[in-house]
């Protein structure tokens, strides 16, 4: 009696299924962990391909890659609004691409963008992106001080404050295993990251003095900083920059140690005439 054909033989067979199986447990691992409203189906996973990310040892293109894609999804939120206007985006792009010539960490594309938002505010992600407010354009006396903010977040990526934040929340939650983490959980935690949990104290002590360097290697004076965190000191209501960024006189006094008396005043970014002809002409008044 001849035997049906068997369309998958033995060997054939345990080629695709243990593959397939390393790849299931692989997926369990990797999401098995996360919120509820996270979850991915492992067929999912499976068909679609699961691009797995070592978070411990994230190289400067892994880095940029995932900054893209929190950025993607960034606008897709209703959180955050880009200003669609070529103009204003195109005038804090030069002012950004001027001070990352001078930060150091020059060796990524950096990518500087407006936020339609009347809060006074400014963030980063990893992989060079950076959001500035319409608000904090507008609250800005000159170019230096707006400079300072730009520089200050810049200082961030230099530092990969936002890499090291995200490697922590991720084991924190149990969401990184020895195999690395799905990038789409990644995403996920990035943006939260970016819109609802500030740097840590030593984070910002660190972008502080990053970026105050870079301000006065740019040829910017570098008392804008310090001027520009004093008027958020002095407001009734505290911006919703502080909430991210906490300015306290301590602060501010460390600031001023690590200024360079020769680019306290003496550098670009002044005018205030001329600063404020600029911002009417970017942000009209609506």
């Amino acid at each position: 009696m001849l035997k049906k054909p068997s369309l998958i033989s033995k060997s054939s067979y345990r080629r695709i299924s243990y593959p397939l199986i390393s790849v299931m447990v692989a997926a369990g691992l990797s999401v098995g962990t996360a919120f509820p409203s996270q979850a991915i189906p492992w067929r999912q996973l499976i068909f679609q391909g699961i691009q797995m990310i070592s978070i411990s040892n994230l190289s400067d293109r892994q880095e940029v890659e995932l900054g893209k894609q929190i950025n993607q999804q960034l606008f897709r939120s209703k959180d955050v609004k880009l200003y669609r206007d070529r103009a204003a985006n195109k005038y804090i792009d030069r002012i950004g691409q001027r001070l990352v010539a001078a930060s150091p960490r020059s060796d990524i594309p950096y990518t500087f963008q407006v936020v339609e938002d009347d809060n006074i505010n400014a963030f980063a992600t990893m992989g060079g992106f950076v959001y500035i407010n319409t608000g904090l354009i507008k609250a800005a006396d000159n170019e230096a001080e707006l400079a300072s903010v730009i520089a200050h977040e810049i200082a961030h990526i230099a530092a990969r404050h936002g890499v090291k934040q995200l490697r922590q929340t991720l084991l924190a939650q149990g969401l990184a295993t020895a195999g690395g983490v799905d990038d789409s959980v990644a995403v996920q935690i990035g943006v939260e990251l970016v819109l609802r949990r500030p740097k840590s104290r030593q984070a910002e002590f660190e972008a502080d003095q990053i970026g105050i360097e870079t301000l006065g290697r740019s040829g910017y004076a570098q008392y804008g900083a310090i001027t520009f965190m004093q008027k958020l000191l002095k407001q009734a209501s505290p911006p919703s920059f502080l909430s991210t960024h906490p300015a306290t006189s301590a602060r501010i006094s460390q600031m001023k140690q690590m200024i360079n008396p020769e680019f306290a005043y003496n550098g670009d970014g002044l005018n205030e005439r001329r600063y404020q002809v600029i911002v009417n002409r970017l942000l009209p008044s609506r």
